[in-house]
């Protein structure tokens, strides 16, 4: 199964409620942080979501 590199690009300072708990929940908290989730809808959905903020690899 695909996998997703997703890499915070971009400060969650002054952005909406519902994007800063998106960008929680994928489990990024510092700038740069990165995390590898599983390629499925749920985590794209979220990644669409906060997708100007994220940088998004398929490994």
């Amino acid at each position: 199964m695909s996998q997703l590199k997703i890499t915070l690009k971009r400060s969650i300072i002054g952005r909406p409620h519902n994007q800063r708990e998106t960008v929680k929940t994928l489990g990024l908290n510092k700038m740069h942080a990165t995390v590898i989730k599983p390629d499925n809808a749920a985590i794209r959905g979220m990644v669409n979501t906060v997708s100007h903020l994220v940088d998004v690899e398929e490994i």
